[in-house]
C-alpha cells in the first residue's frame, strides 16, 4: 500500500451533470498552485469497459489519453486544469473492475473462496486506486466518483472509499457536491435536496468533510448555516460553486474562499500561498476582453431529443478558448448542426458571420453532406477552416468532388460502393471489424507525425516532429494522393509508416485550409494552446 499519498474523494448528490469534474479539477489546481503534485482518477459506474463504444450524445465527448485509453470527458478537465498527462488506468469503470475480478476467479487467485461484492470487488477498487496513486507518486490523489449518492451502480465504489478512510487515518477527505436549486415560483434557494443527499451518504457510513453547493449564484450565510445544521459540516467547510461564464474561474473563486488552506488544515498541513497569477490573466481575457473572435463549429452531435449538447465537442470548444485567450481575444461561438444544413442549405449564410470554422470529428453518415457543404463554402469564400479527424477526411472528399472532378467521391465508411474511395479503411482495421471487435480497437493514442519543411503545418508548429493523439479507423487512400496533390491539396504530415496525417491547401489557393487526422484538441492547455487552434484564431482575426 502506498501510504504517503493523501486522498480526496469527490462525490455527488441530487442530480448528475453538476460539474463534479470541473470542481475536482479546480481543487487539484489550487493544490498544485501551492506547490503540491496532484493526480486524478475518475470512476464511472457503468458496465461498459470504457467510453469507446458510447455515443457522444449518450455520455458526452470521448477523451483519448496518450496511451490510447478512450475515457470519460472529465479526464480532459483534469489534464487541462492541471497540465498533466494521465493514462487509461486513471479511469475506473464497473466493467473494468468486474472483468478483473472474474479473470482472477478463473485463474484461481481467490483460492476457492466464494467471490463476493464485499470484500473482493471493493478490494479490487481499492487496489486499483492504490496502484495508480503509487505509480503517479503524487502528494494528492483526487478521486471523482461518478453518478449520485443513491444510485445502485456506485454503491460499491462508495463502500471502497469508506474503507479507505479506515485504512488511512488522517489521509482521506470527502468533498460532497450537491445541488441547491432556486425555485422560480418561490425565488428562494432550497437546501432540502442537499440535506437528503448528505443523509444518503451518511447512511453508507461516509460523513463529508466539505460540501460544495452547486447553485446559480453564491450561497448566502442563511443557507450555509442551515446546511451546516442538518449535515454536521462546519460552516467554514461549506463552499459554493456558482454558475460561471468561464469555468476556469472556479479555482480562483475557491481560493478566495480559502478552500485550499482548509483542505491543508484538515490534513494537518500549514497554509501555503497560491500562485495563480498567470491563470488570473487567462481568465480575465476570456471574461473581459473587448476583442471578440467569432468561431463557427459545424457538427452533428449538437442535438439530443429536444435539447442541445455542446458537451459532445467540449475539448474543441475549450481548445478554441485557449487559442483565443493566448492572442488576447474572447471567443463567441456559432453552433451549426450539419443535419440542419442538409435540410436547409440557406443556413450556410450563417458562415458569413464567423471569422473561422471548425469541422470536428464524428462517425457515420448522418450530417455528412451538410459538413461537406460547409467545407465547400469555406473553401470557395476563403474562410479559415480547420478539420479534425473525420472533418479532415471530409475536406478530402469535398476537394476530390469539386476541384479534382471525381464525381461521387466519398469515404467507404459512408458509401462502400463509391467509384472514388478517396478515404478508405486502414488494412488492419478491416480485419478487426470483420471479427466484430469494436471496443478499444481503433488506431488510438499518441503517435509521431513528421511535418514537411516549408509547409503551413511546419510553420504553425515550428518543428519537424510532433506527437498528437489519434482515434480513427480510416485514412486517405494512397491511390489518390498524387492526383489530389496535383490539384493543390498537399499532404504535409505523415506517420512513420506513411499514413497521411495532415493536409492543407496551397496558400496561394486559400489562407488557412488545413485538416488533421489527429485530434489536436486533446493536447491543448489553457496556458499552452495547441498550435493549430492558435493559428486558426490568428487567421480568422486576420481575415476580418
Amino acid at each position: 500500500m502506498f501510504i504517503m499519498t493523501r486522498y480526496i474523494f469527490v462525490t455527488g448528490g441530487v442530480v448528475s451533470g453538476l460539474g463534479k469534474g470541473v470542481i475536482t479539477a479546480s481543487i487539484g489546481k489550487i493544490l498544485k498552485s501551492k506547490g503540491f503534485s496532484v493526480t486524478a482518477i475518475k470512476i464511472d459506474p457503468y458496465l461498459n469497459y470504457d467510453a469507446g463504444t458510447l455515443r457522444p450524445t449518450e455520455h458526452g465527448e470521448v477523451w483519448v489519453t496518450d496511451d490510447g485509453g478512450e475515457i470519460d470527458q472529465d479526464l480532459g478537465h483534469y489534464e487541462r486544469f492541471l497540465d498533466i498527462t494521465l493514462s487509461r488506468d486513471h479511469n475506473i469503470t464497473s466493467g473494468k473492475i468486474y472483468y478483473s475480478v472474474i479473470e482472477k476467479e478463473r485463474r484461481g487467485r481467490y483460492l476457492g473462496q466464494t467471490v463476493q461484492p464485499i470484500p473482493h470487488v471493493t478490494d479490487e477498487i481499492k487496489n486499483w486506486i492504490y496502484r495508480v496513486s503509487k505509480e503517479s507518486g503524487c502528494d494528492f490523489t483526487l478521486v471523482e466518483i461518478g453518478g449520485v449518492v443513491g444510485d445502485y451502480e456506485n454503491i460499491l465504489f462508495l463502500e471502497a472509499a469508506r474503507q479507505m478512510r479506515m485504512e488511512n487515518p488522517g489521509r482521506v477527505l470527502f468533498v460532497h457536491v450537491a445541488y441547491v436549486p432556486i425555485l422560480k415560483s418561490l425565488g428562494e434557494m432550497k437546501t432540502k435536496p442537499v440535506q437528503h443527499s448528505v443523509k444518503e451518504l451518511r447512511a453508507i457510513g461516509i460523513q463529508p468533510d466539505f460540501i460544495v453547493a452547486r447553485c446559480e449564484g453564491e450561497l448566502d450565510d442563511v443557507r450555509r448555516a442551515k446546511i451546516s445544521l442538518f449535515t454536521n459540516v462546519d460552516q467554514r467547510d461549506i463552499f459554493s460553486a456558482p454558475d460561471l461564464e468561464v469555468v476556469y474561474e472556479l479555482p480562483l473563486i475557491f481560493e478566495k474562499m480559502g478552500f485550499g488552506d482548509r483542505i491543508l488544515e484538515k490534513f494537518g498541513l500549514r497554509p501555503i500561498e497560491s500562485d495563480l497569477s498567470d491563470w488570473e490573466k487567462f481568465v480575465d481575457t476570456l471574461k473581459n476582453s473587448s476583442k471578440v473572435v467569432r468561431v463557427g463549429i459545424v457538427g452533428k452531435y449538437f442535438r439530443t431529443g429536444m435539447y442541445s449538447l455542446p458537451d459532445a465537442y467540449i475539448s474543441v470548444i475549450e481548445a478554441v478558448k485557449h487559442g483565443a485567450a493566448y492572442l488576447g481575444f474572447k471567443p463567441r461561438f456559432e453552433y451549426i448542426n450539419s443535419v440542419d444544413i442538409e435540410e436547409d442549405p440557406s443556413l450556410l449564410d450563417k458562415l458569413d458571420n464567423v471569422d473561422c470554422i471548425i469541422i470536428p470529428g464524428g462517425f457515420g453518415a448522418t450530417g455528412v453532406e451538410g459538413k461537406i457543404m460547409a467545407i465547400n463554402y469555406a473553401r470557395e469564400n476563403s474562410i479559415p477552416i480547420l478539420g479534425l479527424c473525420y472533418g479532415f477526411q471530409l475536406m478530402v472528399v469535398e476537394f476530390a468532388r469539386n476541384v479534382v472532378g471525381l464525381e461521387k467521391a466519398h469515404t467507404t465508411e459512408v458509401d462502400r460502393k463509391t467509384p472514388h474511395p478517396v478515404i478508405t479503411i486502414l488494412p488492419e482495421q478491416a480485419k478487426i471489424l470483420s471479427e466484430d471487435r469494436y471496443g478499444g480497437t481503433m488506431r488510438l493514442g499518441s503517435h509521431k507525425v513528421i511535418l514537411k519543411r516549408g509547409s503551413l503545418a511546419f510553420e504553425v508548429y515550428g518543428r519537424e516532429v510532433i506527437y498528437e493523439r489519434f482515434r480513427h479507423r480510416y485514412e486517405v487512400n494512397p491511390k489518390y494522393v498524387d492526383v489530389l496533390e496535383e490539384h493543390g491539396l498537399l499532404f504535409t504530415g505523415m506517420s512513420e509508416d506513411g499514413i497521411k496525417q495532415l493536409g492543407e491547401l496551397d496558400r496561394r489557393l486559400h489562407p488557412y485550409f488545413i485538416g488533421s487526422q489527429f485530434h489536436p484538441e486533446f493536447t491543448s492547455r489553457p496556458l499552452k494552446p495547441n498550435p493549430l487552434f492558435r493559428a486558426l484564431i490568428a487567421h480568422g482575426v486576420g481575415r476580418r
